[in-house]
């Protein structure tokens, strides 16, 4: 037995042995499907020793939409927009994730100039998905005001952009096999620049307001730990795996498109907690400001698609490739298997909300049902993706 379920046990053992002690009645609670959080139509069932979660069970699927299946009846280019509504927060990434698996099944090179668009929208989308987890944190606290609709303001400065390249705030369908869809727009770049530049002071005063706020600290330093060994062995990656201490960031492991030419830092936390957990948020939107200047400032000319990229008639020879991407919850990747056909055979999506979900009874074991909403919310899920 590995130690984090060893540990995982013993908790369980502890607390029935204190119940039984107690010879108090343990109360189930479904909490769900009517969002026990802020993050779509999930379910908790809870077990409860007067307010102490002794057992928890996800309960997900009801926005299932087969995506999967459907994606092995539908044309490579045609699966495009259905990645969109996987986290519909970071339809960008999605894209460029599968974009990714289908160039390397099909072997095709992407122009300098989209692999930097790739990076500025991928960096926009976490700077958007960051700020809203954040506020989403604070409501799940109780704080129903202030926070959110700040960090939703700043968001919309964020949309804002996309729109303008896009033609859409959150369904994007911008990236391509071997490109993105379109250039940029004339003045974007400037429009882009002052968003960055006026980010900072953004986020100074978020974390005036928020980062010190003792009831923020109380609330989750020390509340929902997971251990490093525990998060490794269950597969969690992103912000989730890199509060508890884990180096691990595809943008360094892979350097995927070209963020080898970018200097930026991985934040670690020392916890793994909740407060951990919102600071290596907080801390990853700087270093995202930091890659987005550097890449404003260096993009240059030229196509936007590589001009072998075939729109019709798109037929990869037979193999398979598995692409990954560092997107704003951790690593989503994409597994695709080509008979030749125009349809991908087998077409299997790792979604890390799912996978960043499955140790949320761990986080929340021996915590109040109250601790338990706020450890929900540090996870930071979309359900599109975990249902799928």
């Amino acid at each position: 037995m590995s130690l984090p379920a060893a540990a995982s046990h013993a908790i369980r053992a502890r607390l029935d042995a204190e119940g039984n002690a107690s010879g108090g009645d343990q109360l189930e609670v479904a909490m769900g499907p009517q969002h026990p959080s802020t993050h779509g139509v999930f379910r908790m069932d809870v077990v409860l020793d007067g307010e102490t979660v002794v057992k928890l069970k996800p309960v997900f699927g009801y926005l299932h939409r087969n995506h999967e299946k459907i994606a092995e009846g539908t044309s490579y280019l045609g699966s495009m927009p259905y990645t969109d509504r996987l986290d519909y927060f970071c339809s960008l990434t999605n894209n460029w994730a599968y974009a990714l698996a289908v160039e390397k099944l099909a072997g095709l090179a992407v122009p300098e100039r989209a692999e930097y668009i790739r990076v500025i929208t991928a960096e926009l989308t976490r700077l958007q998905n960051h700020t809203s987890v954040c506020g989403f944190l604070l409501q799940d606290m109780g704080a129903l005001g202030t926070p959110l609709m700040w960090a939703f303001r700043q968001r919309e400065k964020v949309l804002d952009l996309v729109e303008s390249l896009t033609g859409a705030r959150m369904m994007c369908n911008y990236m391509r096999f071997g490109g993105c869809r379109c250039d940029l727009p004339p003045g974007w770049i400037a429009q882009a620049r002052v968003l960055v530049d006026e980010y900072p002071r953004f986020l100074e005063e978020f974390e005036a307001l928020l980062s010190g706020n003792e009831i923020l600290m109380a609330r989750t330093q020390g509340v929902g730990r997971l251990p490093a060994a525990l998060a490794v062995a269950a597969g969690v990656t992103g912000p989730m795996l890199r509060a508890s201490g884990v180096d691990h960031d595809l943008r360094k492991v892979d350097r995927y498109g070209i963020y080898d030419r970018f200097q930026f830092r991985v934040p670690l936390g020392d916890h793994g907690d909740v407060f951990d957990r919102y600071m290596i948020r907080v801390l990853e939107l700087r270093e995202s400001l930091g890659i987005l200047d550097q890449a404003l400032r260096d993009i240059p000319p030229g196509p936007v698609i590589d001009p072998k990229a075939k729109l019709r008639g798109f037929r990869p020879k037979a193999g398979e490739a598995y692409g990954r991407i560092e997107s704003p919850k951790g690593e989503l990747g994409f597994y695709l298997v080509s008979d030749g056909g125009p349809n991908p055979y087998r077409y299997r999506v790792r979604p890390p909300s799912l996978i960043n979900l499955t140790i949320l009874e761990d986080m929340c074991l021996g915590h109040s049902v109250a601790d338990a909403v706020v450890i929900l919310g540090s996870v930071d899920i979309v359900l599109g993706e975990v249902d799928r």
